[in-house]
C-alpha cells in the first residue's frame, strides 16, 4: 500500500474551521479503520524482516561469550569429578541469571562507546522552527488520575505551543477512562477552563467512555476509530509525562521527513522526585540511563521497542498495523494484551514500518513511583502484561529484534525466579556439604579417593567478575557524565561519587526485595490471579509502620528463615547470603525511610540536571498545578 494512503492524506480536516464551536467538547468525526491483527498473519512486507547489523553482532558475541565463560568457570568451581544432580540445577540457575545481567551489560558496552564516539542519526531530523506538514494530536489518556495536574501540563505544552507559533498544527485529547463521577466532573471542568483560556489555538477537547474496554490500549484505539482520520500523527502522554513544545514540534518534523517511519520512541529524563525512593530512580536514570538507552538505539535500529508513551506514531500506519487481538482464555494469560505498547511495536516492524528509539533528543520527562511499594504494585501490572507476550512471541511475521524484545520482556521476570532458585539451591547445597559425610571412593574401581573440594581462587575470581560485569553499567554512567561535563558532576566529582555509592548500596538492599515480590507474582500469574486495573498513586504519601510491616511479611519471614539456615551451614555461607537477607529482613524499614524525603546531604549527592536546574516546561507546568487545584476546588 502507498505511504500517502496510509497516512490518511486527503482526509478530512477536524480543527480548522472558523465556524466551529471553540466549546465543543470533540471535533467533526473523522473516521479510521483499525483492524485487529491477529498473532498468526503472516508478515506483508520484506522490510520487517531484521539483518545481523555489525553492533547486533557485537551485542551477541559479548553476551555469549560472557555467559560462556561464567558457566566454565562456576563448573570448575563445583565439579571435581563429575556434577551431582543438585550442582548441576545450581549450575543451570546460575547461568541463566548471569545471561540476563551479561546481555545488559553488553548493551551498555555499545551505549558507552557510542556516546564517546561519534554518533549521527540514521533519520533525517526535523528542525523545530521549520513548517509543519501535517498535524498532529497530543493525547492523554487518563485513568482516575489528577486533574489539576493534568490541567497544569496541558496548559504549559499549549503556551509553548503558541509562543513558536505552531499551534494551529496541535489539537489536545484528553482521553478519560475514569469511573468516578467526581473524577469526570473535574476532567470536564478542567476541559472547561482550558478552552476558554486558549479558544482554538490549540484547540483542546475532551472524551469519556462509557465502558473502559482494553484499557489503554483500547482508549488509544478508540481515539483512532473516531478521529484518526484528521491527523497523520499522534504523540502519547501519560498524566505524569510532559514534553517541551520544541521536542513535540521536532518530533512532528521528523516523523514528516522520515515517510518509512511509524514510530519515535524518546527516552525521559525522571522529574518531580520527592522522596528518597524516587530521587535514587531519578539518579539511576540521569547517570545510568543515557549509556543504556545508546545501547539500546545501537542495536535496535530500525526495530526499536515502545513503551507506551512519550512517543509520536504515525497514524495511518497504526490503525493499519496494530490493531491488538484478544487472548483466548481468561485473564491472566488471556484476555485483552495489557502490555500492548511491545506488541504494538512488533506489528508495526511486521508490516514493514521502522520503529526508532531516538535517545538524544531533549525535552521529554515523567514521574516515577514515589515508593518501594507503589514500584511493586505497578510492577504486578507490568508482570502479567509481558507473562502475556510468551503467547505472542512466536507470532508469524515478527522480526527476530521483535521477538527478542518481547523475550527479553517476559524473561526479565523469570530471572527474578530464577535468582531465588539458584539461592535456594546454593543454600541447601552449602548445607549438604557442612553436614553430609563426604564419600571418598565411588562405585567405581579406582586406587584413589576423590576429595571434595571447591576451588576456592576459582569462585573468588568468579564472584569479582559477576560483581564488575553487575556494576559495568553503572561505572560506564560515571564516566560518560564526567567526560561530558553533566551539571551534575562537572567539578564535583566527589559528590557524583557519593551519589553513586549511594544508590549502588540501596540498590543492592532493595533488590532482594523485588526478586521474592516478581517471584510471588509469577507464581500468581502463572496461577491464574489477575493483578486488575488499580489507580497508580503519584505522590508519595506517609504509610504507618504497621501497614508496611503487613506488606513486607513475607519478605521478613523469608529473610529469617535464609539468615538462621545460612549461619547453621557456615559462617562463608552466611557472608555470601549476607546482602539477600539484610535487605529482607530490613525491607519494612527500608520502605519507611525511602518514602520519606533524603537528608540534605543525600539529596546533594544524588542531584541531577533536572533538580539543579529545572526544565523551563517542567517548571511552568508545576507552577501552575496549585493554582489549577484551587480552580477545580472551586468549581
Amino acid at each position: 500500500m502507498d505511504k500517502m494512503s496510509k497516512d490518511g492524506a486527503g482526509a478530512p480536516s477536524v480543527a480548522r474551521d472558523a465556524a466551529a464551536n471553540p466549546y465543543a467538547l470533540l471535533p467533526p468525526q473523522a473516521p479510521l479503520a483499525m483492524p485487529t491483527r491477529g498473532v498468526r498473519q503472516k508478515s506483508v512486507s520484506a522490510a520487517g524482516h531484521d539483518r545481523i547489523s555489525g553492533s547486533r553482532a557485537v551485542l551477541l558475541l559479548l553476551t555469549v561469550c560472557a555467559t560462556a565463560i561464567f558457566a566454565v568457570v562456576l563448573y570448575q568451581v563445583l565439579s571435581v569429578v563429575r556434577l551431582s544432580v543438585l550442582q548441576a540445577v545450581f549450575l543451570v540457575l546460575c547461568t541463566l541469571c548471569f545471561a540476563w545481567i551479561a546481555l545488559g551489560s553488553s548493551s551498555a558496552a555499545l551505549g558507552f562507546a557510542a556516546m564517546l564516539g561519534r554518533r549521527k542519526s540514521a533519520l533525517r531530523i526535523g528542525a523545530p522552527d521549520a513548517p509543519l506538514p501535517h498535524r498532529t494530536a497530543l493525547l492523554f489518556p487518563v485513568y482516575h488520575e489528577d486533574a489539576a495536574g493534568i490541567a497544569a501540563t496541558v496548559d504549559a505544552i499549549a503556551e509553548d505551543l503558541i509562543a513558536m507559533g505552531h499551534a494551529p498544527s496541535f489539537d489536545i485529547f484528553i482521553l478519560s477512562d475514569s469511573r468516578e463521577t467526581a473524577n469526570k466532573t473535574r476532567e470536564l471542568r478542567a476541559v472547561r477552563l482550558l478552552q476558554r483560556r486558549f479558544q482554538t489555538q490549540p484547540r483542546i477537547y475532551y472524551r469519556a467512555r462509557a465502558a473502559n474496554v482494553g484499557k489503554k490500549a483500547g482508549n488509544i484505539a478508540d481515539w483512532v476509530q473516531r478521529f484518526g482520520a484528521g491527523y497523520q500523527s499522534f504523540i502519547i502522554l501519560d498524566a505524569d509525562s510532559i514534553m517541551s513544545a520544541s521536542l513535540i514540534v521536532t518530533l512532528s518534523a521528523t516523523l514528516a521527513a522520515n515517510p518509512q517511519v511509524a514510530l519515535i520512541q524518546t527516552v525521559p529524563r525522571l522529574v518531580g522526585a520527592t522522596t528518597l525512593f524516587a530521587r535514587l530512580q531519578q539518579f539511576a536514570v540521569a547517570c545510568y540511563g543515557p549509556v543504556v538507552a545508546a545501547g539500546f538505539a545501537a542495536w535496535h535500529q530500525g526495530s526499536g521497542n515502545y513503551w507506551g508513551h512519550n512517543a509520536i506514531l504515525r497514524t495511518g500506519a497504526f490503525a493499519e498495523a496494530a490493531g491488538l487481538p484478544s487472548l483466548s482464555g481468561a485473564p491472566p494469560l488471556g484476555g485483552h494484551i495489557q502490555s500492548h505498547d511491545f506488541v504494538e511495536a512488533a506489528f508495526l516492524r511486521r508490516a514493514g514500518w521502522e520503529v526508532w528509539m531516538l535517545p538524544d533528543l531533549d525535552g521529554s520527562f515523567e514521574g516515577c513511583p514515589p515508593t518501594l511499594i507503589d514500584s511493586a504494585v505497578r510492577d504486578r501490572r507490568w508482570a502479567q502484561g509481558n507473562l502475556q507476550h510468551l503467547r505472542i512471541v512466536g507470532a508469524k511475521g515478527l522480526p527476530w529484534v521483535s521477538r527478542l524484545h518481547l523475550a527479553m520482556g517476559t524473561y526479565g521476570y523469570f530471572a527474578s525466579v530464577f535468582w531465588a532458585l539458584s539461592l535456594l539451591v546454593g543454600t541447601v547445597l552449602s548445607i549438604q556439604s557442612a553436614y553430609t559425610l563426604p564419600v571418598y571412593f565411588t562405585d567405581e574401581r579406582s586406587l584413589f579417593p576423590v576429595w571434595p573440594v571447591i576451588d576456592a581462587t576459582k569462585a573468588l575470581y568468579l564472584f569479582l567478575g559477576t560483581i564488575a560485569v553487575v556494576l559495568l553499567p553503572k561505572v560506564f554512567g560515571i564516566i560518560v557524565a564526567v567526560v561530558r561535563k553533566d551539571p551534575a558532576a562537572a567539578g564535583k566529582a566527589h559528590w557524583l561519587l557519593l551519589g553513586f555509592a549511594a544508590e549502588t548500596l540501596f540498590s543492592i538492599l532493595i533488590a532482594p526485595i523485588f526478586m521474592l515480590t516478581q517471584s510471588k507474582a509469577v507464581a500468581d500469574i502463572l496461577r491464574g490471579r489477575d493483578s486488575g486495573w488499580s489507580v497508580q498513586r503519584r505522590a508519595g504519601g506517609t504509610e504507618h509502620f504497621t501497614d508496611l510491616l503487613r506488606f513486607h511479611k513475607w519478605h521478613l519471614v523469608v529473610g529469617a528463615l535464609a539468615g538462621i539456615v545460612s549461619a547453621l551451614a557456615s559462617v562463608y555461607v552466611l557472608a555470601w547470603m549476607g546482602p539477600v537477607v539484610l535487605g529482607l529482613l530490613l525491607a519494612a524499614h527500608l520502605s519507611a525511610l525511602t518514602s520519606r524525603p533524603p537528608a540534605p546531604w543525600l539529596a546533594r549527592a544524588l542531584a541531577t540536571r533536572e533538580t539543579i536546574d529545572p526544565p523551563a516546561i517542567v517548571a511552568k507546568a508545576a507552577q501552575r498545578h496549585p493554582d489549577w487545584t484551587s480552580a477545580l476546588a472551586t468549581a
